[in-house]
């Protein structure tokens, strides 16, 4: 029985009877590599929900960029929120 090509860009080959994933003889170094980015792009991912260190795409010295940008963000909503009921009961009134 032959092999079913899973990522032909790769040669990844699965075996239907073992059920495994393969090189068809060709190096696995392209998907190392791509596997890799993925998983700094998910460890900033993950990181950014404490809002502390550098990110890998970030510029450096930036460490606590995130808390001090959300909190700049909730000032603003809340500012533009307290005018709008200000704006409401003001127009209540009238």
């Amino acid at each position: 029985m032959g092999y079913v090509e899973v990522v032909p860009e790769f040669g990844l080959v699965a075996d239907p009877i073992i059920g495994l994933v393969t090189s068809a003889g060709e190096s696995l170094a392209p998907v190392i590599e791509k596997v890799a980015v993925l998983e700094a792009a998910t460890r900033d991912i993950v990181g950014s929900l404490s809002g502390k260190g550098s990110f890998v795409e970030s510029f450096p010295n930036r460490e606590n960029a995130l808390p001090y940008a959300g909190a700049v963000t909730a000032m603003w909503y809340g500012l533009a929120v307290g005018l709008f009921v200000a704006g409401v009961i003001a127009f209540a009134f009238l």
